[in-house]
């Protein structure tokens, strides 16, 4: 006999196959999510990954690594931090998610203790629920924001560990899973691929920049640039090779004494143009006896030693030689402020390359003009030798015929005149062999002569006029260089009263070197004033005095002043 069933069985009966159903679509619903969420992950990583491939700018590759790090992994911060070629500390630290502001107030960027450190030490993926129960936590600097939650994935070029991404702090509150470390991890294996890219192509672009300088350096040298001009476009290239802040080219300036800065380019470059380095500075002065580079993570003390202004702050610096052995003409430098990346391997190897060009177009540069320099002294002295025995043989010739023929010239204004041109030829020969010595003189060589001329050229200025100069005698080899002192402080007083008194249209400055070394001045103007002041005339006349010589200021006939001041020289020797 049949059991009927209650009527709340089979209503059961029809509702579980139901709850079972709704149960199934629950779930298949949380797979599609899950598949689309996987979907668009995927998604974005592939657009992450086209993004960073795209680019070439390394600094531009490794900030869209961690925005695409911390866009995947839904962190509110993130942060690249690149390994130094020691493998021991960081050398940049790239963040997204801190202000400019939080920045400053932290002070300076991890270097790889604690955690970072311990990515350092052993490069594989790290997740963390709260970053300070590790025991390697090293714990926050003052004004760091708080983080807590924490993954961090190496970034290998190669086999080589270029840096690690960090990660913290997931916006929904919870902690990193297994799926953001995959999705990072994936990430992190392309972004490999774009920093070596962006490495080769940055590579490539500063060696072009290096041939580039090197070329446009010794073009500029050799075709008679101001060495000054040169020196600046050195530095100037030097920085643009090495990609730095600032860099300064430091020249020798004689045996034994210090380094002159004589160019620099960059930020506080104006800090640094004529600073003077000891030769025995532990960083320039081995670079420069050694001929050894030199590359240093902190170049604080190197600036110290070097006596840099107090306001220029030196981070990393690297110093090359400026040639070798005894063609060494200094140092380069190339710096860059404190946080500032630290320089490689591959750009010392660029600089030093262009430094030892530098220094050979240098090298040639002088070389030619040596011999610019000697093939004028001896078109110089041609002229002064031609000069010598055919323009004056001549002219005094000339005057001795003309004096031969006074005797003969029957009326007395006939002589007079006869006289006079005998006399305007003997003044035509002294000129002639001032002129002479001028040219057996080296070009720009500082000597009597040509600082007498300057003190002249520079009267001429308050004058109105250009003074006329009669120089006879050996100027430059008899005259004692303490009587050259005195006697050049003389001319520019005297020239200096004309200026200021005379009121003259014409002034003559004649010194003649034989027994005695004779300075005359004169002049057209007004004359000496009586009850004028007279301070200048006494020290004129002191200076005589106590090289055993004479003073006197006169009248000139038909108007004007006559100075003569006149020491004698063999007593000087």
């Amino acid at each position: 006999m049949e059991r009927e069933t209650p009527p709340g069985e089979d209503r059961a009966r029809l509702i579980l196959p139901q709850l079972r159903l709704d149960d199934l679509l629950a779930e298949l619903q949380v797979r599609l999510e899950a598949a689309r969420g996987t979907r668009d992950r995927v998604h974005s990583l592939l657009e992450a990954v086209v993004s960073i491939g795209s680019e070439l700018d390394l600094e531009t590759v490794l900030r869209r690594i961690v925005e695409a790090a911390t866009t995947l992994a839904e962190a509110r911060y993130g942060a690249l931090g690149v390994i130094g070629e020691g493998g021991e500390r960081l050398v940049q630290f790239v963040t997204v998610g801190v202000t400019e502001e939080e920045i400053a107030e932290i002070g300076h960027w991890p270097h790889g203790h604690g955690i970072l450190g311990l990515l350092i030490k052993e490069p594989h993926p790290l997740r963390l629920p709260d970053l300070a129960e590790h025991p390697e936590s090293y714990g926050f600097p003052e004004n760091h924001p708080p983080m807590r939650t924490f993954l961090g994935v190496p970034i290998r070029v190669r086999d080589e560990v270029f840096g690690n991404l960090y990660l913290t702090e997931k916006l929904s509150g919870g902690d990193f899973d297994e799926e953001d470390e995959v999705v990072v991890t994936a990430l992190a294996t392309a972004a490999g691929v774009a920093i070596e890219n962006a490495r080769l192509y940055e590579e490539t672009r500063r060696r072009e920049r290096w041939l580039e300088a090197s070329a446009e350096i010794s073009t500029a040298l050799l075709s008679g640039t101001d060495q000054r001009e040169v020196t600046d476009l050195v530095a100037r290239r030097a920085r643009e090779i090495a990609d730095a802040d600032l860099a300064n080219v430091a020249l020798v300036a004689g045996p034994g004494e210090g380094f002159v800065v004589v160019a620099a380019d960059g930020v506080g470059a104006q800090d640094l143009r004529g600073l003077r380095v000891p030769v025995d500075h532990p960083e320039a002065g081995a670079v420069y006896a050694t001929g050894v580079p030199l590359r240093v993570a902190d170049g604080g003390t190197a600036a110290r030693a070097a006596r840099v202004p107090e306001g220029l702050e030196v981070g990393p610096l690297l110093i090359v030689p400026l040639g070798q052995g005894p063609a060494a003409r200094g140092v380069i430098s190339v710096i860059n402020r404190p946080g500032g990346a630290e320089f490689s391997d591959a750009t010392q190897r660029l600089v030093e390359a262009f430094a030892a060009q530098a220094a050979v177009a240098l090298e040639l540069a002088e070389r030619r003009r040596d011999t610019e320099r000697l093939a004028l002294l001896e078109d110089r002295d041609r002229i002064a030798k031609d000069l010598h025995d055919t323009v004056i043989q001549r002219l005094f010739a000339t005057a001795m015929t003309l004096m031969s023929t006074i005797k003969l010239a029957p009326r007395p204004d006939v002589a007079t005149r006869i006289q006079r041109a005998v006399d305007d030829l003997d003044d035509t020969i002294r000129q002639i062999r001032s002129t002479i010595f001028a040219l057996q003189a080296a070009p720009g060589e500082e000597n009597l002569r040509s600082r007498l001329y300057s003190i002249v050229d520079t009267a001429a200025g308050h004058l109105g006029f250009a003074p006329s100069v009669r120089l006879d005698g050996l100027l430059d080899t008899v005259v004692p260089d303490q009587v050259g002192d005195h006697l050049l402080a003389v001319v520019n007083e005297a020239l200096s009263n004309v200026a200021r008194h005379a009121r003259a249209s014409e002034a003559v400055v004649s010194v003649e070197v034989d027994d005695d070394l004779v300075l005359r001045v004169e002049d057209d103007g007004v004359g000496v004033p009586e009850g004028g002041r007279r301070s200048g005339l006494r020290n004129m006349e002191q200076r005589a005095v106590n090289l055993g010589g004479s003073f006197t200021v006169e009248p000139r006939p038909g108007g004007g002043t006559l100075l003569l001041w006149r020491v004698p020289v063999d007593e000087q020797l």
